[in-house]
């Protein structure tokens, strides 16, 4: 620019005056000499000066010579600083990041500097600066060119969010500046968008701007092709019906992740590994998942502890993967006074396209069981139960949290007195109304009814609704069970002979983190284990029948897999509620304790039932331990007297 020459001149005429002319540098210097103090010691006569006798030691000192000094130099005073070429930018925020003030002598590398940071403003296609001279000084101006107002904004390429929602993210908008440095991070925050959701190889490819029209252009990969190695035994689709990615569709690290969970999970590989190819097109992806098959034979060991049942055990044998297809072989027994046997075979997968199904049979006997009479204990007696089942169902849909199942159910009770004589017990009424009508001589409910040798077929309808986050590593959300069920019965010697009911109950499940609730309550950390989180577990039953329910299939609550602190089967009915409300708090990485509320009842619609007293509640707490056989469950529970309650797993 024509000024900065003039600057240039200035500072090259103060160079040519101090050193050119010999002359003029002595009387510089001798001014200098004239005035300074150093200079008159150094003119002091000789005599005067006292020296130090020599010695061996003494090394010469040299004469300190005067050198001359070269004058400061500055450039002239600033005497203003304006901007120009802005018209949507105000000029003070402009002036906020200029470090050159006036009054200050002029500085070329600051002005520069001064320059640059209001390019990067991010507001500027240029900016540069020139300074005038004046009178007394020089007058600075920097010179700004603005980006165009953008217009529109587009996006190509984009499957996965609508422009609209992307636009949201922006903070550029049309109608507004572009800002290079505000832009720049609006792309940062869309990239971030899909990463969140799993779409991790999803980049922006270019940004075209056209005038004051902007387009993005965003490349979302997909799979060309999944491949599947290392399985010898189990069949291609039974690997397949676990892949909750698809060749087709556009990669996703969160699908990707639940799948190898869920091949984790089913047992039959030991350990799950994936890799990548680029596919034909630049933009593809190959997905290749390689499999190491395990053993999927497992023996196991199994020990439990009640009250009232005592201690029990049994082992059992489990194969999850018969011939490579999937199917799971389970057979075991138990014993104690609660004992049991049992075979199954199932095909436990359920989808949209795949049926589940399961058959299997079982042979059940229970010691000491008690038959109460308007809520007393009468007598004790032993039950056999077996029979044989078999079940299937699916989704509504693939992708659906709805799903059916149907189950068919035979089997034979025989029921026998171990305290008293069957003949003892047979006639008994089994509560107060039917005893005033044994009084009036008329038809009555009696032991024998209830307890009577029969042979029971029911078909239970369920359908489900999972609404559970696959993507966690623990329970997150809620289940809802609605089942129906028609049954038949014929029970010897019973005055009814043939009955005929239809049950109906609903059953929900619910599993909330409450970590952060307690964590800004009581401002310290609680369950902070981001895979054990401190939960809140809820679950509620409420059921119902109609017609003749035989004393068998009535709703019977009571025991540790319904309401702890209560006798196997205390409470009784055609009507039915339940609640179980759980606080479980992880405290180590194995280690868990669990604070509970059980609340419930079930009661004969002839009875008088109370919903205050005759409702039974147990508060308790419990331990959960996680050992190589399984999660060990140790509870102890307050209802109508005080029991502990031992086994493996979860209560719901």
């Amino acid at each position: 620019m024509s000024s900065r020459p003039k600057l240039t001149a200035v500072l090259m005429c103060a160079l040519i005056l101090a050193f050119s002319s010999p002359l003029l540098a002595a009387d510089v210097v001798s001014q200098d000499k004239a005035t300074s103090p150093d200079a008159a010691v150094s003119q002091a006569p000789q005599n005067d000066v006292k020296t130090e006798p020599s010695s061996p030691d003494a090394q010469p000192k040299e004469t300190a010579q005067a050198k001359p000094q070269m004058p400061e130099l500055t450039g002239p005073v600033i005497l203003s600083i304006d901007v120009t070429g802005n018209k949507e930018v105000v000029t003070p925020h402009i002036m906020s990041v200029i470090t050159s003030k006036v009054g200050e002598h002029v500085d070329e590398e600051k002005l520069r500097k001064d320059a640059e940071a209001i390019f990067e403003l991010g507001f500027f296609v240029a900016t540069d600066y020139k300074v005038a001279d004046k009178d007394k000084g020089v007058v600075v101006t920097f010179l700004v060119q603005e980006n165009p107002v953008v217009s529109k904004i587009e996006f190509k390429g984009n499957t996965v969010y609508k422009s609209e929602k992307l636009a949201e993210l922006l903070f550029t908008k049309p109608g507004a500046i572009f800002n290079r440095t505000f832009f720049r991070n609006d792309l940062q925050r869309i990239k971030e968008k899909y990463q969140k959701d799993g779409y991790v190889m999803a980049n922006i490819a270019d940004v075209q701007i056209e005038g004051d029209a902007i387009t993005v252009v965003i490349v979302e990969p997909k799979i060309s092709q999944i491949v599947i190695q290392g399985n010898k035994l189990t069949k291609k689709y039974v690997v397949e019906r676990y892949l909750k990615i698809k060749e087709g569709e556009l990669f996703n690290s969160n699908k990707l992740r639940l799948t190898l969970n869920r091949l984790q999970g089913v047992g039959f590989f030991s350990d799950v590994n994936v890799n990548f190819e680029p596919g034909e097109n630049p933009n593809d992806v190959v997905v290749i998942i390689t499999v190491e098959e395990g053993k999927t034979g497992r023996l196991g060991f199994n020990i439990a502890y009640g009250t009232q049942s005592g201690f029990g055990g049994g082992i059992s044998y489990e194969n999850f993967n018969i011939g490579g297809k999937g199917l799971k072989l389970n057979v075991g027994f138990e014993l104690g006074n609660r004992q049991e046997y049992w075979l199954s075979l199932e095909q436990p997968y359920l989808g949209g396209k795949v049926m589940a199904w399961k058959v299997g049979a079982y042979k059940r006997t229970w010691d000491d069981l008690y038959y109460y009479i308007d809520n007393v204990k009468n007598f004790e007696y032993d039950r056999d139960k077996k029979g044989a089942y078999i079940g299937f169902g699916k989704k509504f849909k693939e992708e659906s949290m709805y799903n059916w199942y149907l189950n068919l159910d035979w089997h034979t009770v025989s029921n026998s007195p171990n305290d008293k004589t069957w003949a003892q017990v047979k006639d008994l009424p089994i509560n107060e109304e039917n005893r005033q009508k044994k009084a009036r001589g008329e038809s009555y409910t009696s032991v024998q009814d209830d307890l009577g040798d029969g042979t029971y077929y029911s078909a239970t309808l369920s359908f489900r609704r999972l609404n559970i986050d696959e993507y966690l590593p623990y329970s997150k959300g809620d289940v809802e069970i609605l089942n129906f069920q028609y049954g038949r019965a014929h029970i010897d010697d019973s005055k009814i002979g043939d009955y005929n009911y239809c049950k109906y109950w609903l059953e929900a499940k619910t599993y909330i983190p409450i970590q952060n609730f307690f964590k800004n309550f009581f401002e310290m950390p609680f369950g902070e284990n981001a895979d054990r989180p401190m939960m809140f577990a809820a679950r509620v039953m409420i059921g119902s029948a109609t017609g003749d329910v035989p004393y068998e299939e009535m709703y019977a609550l009571g025991g540790d897999t319904t309401l702890r602190g209560f006798e196997d089967e205390e409470f009784r009915g055609e009507d039915m509620l339940l609640g179980n409300f759980e606080l479980r708090i992880p405290v180590e990485k194995m280690f868990s304790i669990v604070a509970f509320y059980d609340v419930g009842r079930a009661w004969r619609k002839s009875d008088s039932t109370s919903w205050g007293s005759d409702i039974g509640t147990a508060p308790g707490f419990g331990v959960r331990l996680k050992t190589p056989l399984g999660n060990l469950r140790l509870d102890y529970a307050n209802g109508s007297e005080d029991r502990f309650h031992f086994g493996f797993g979860e209560m719901f």
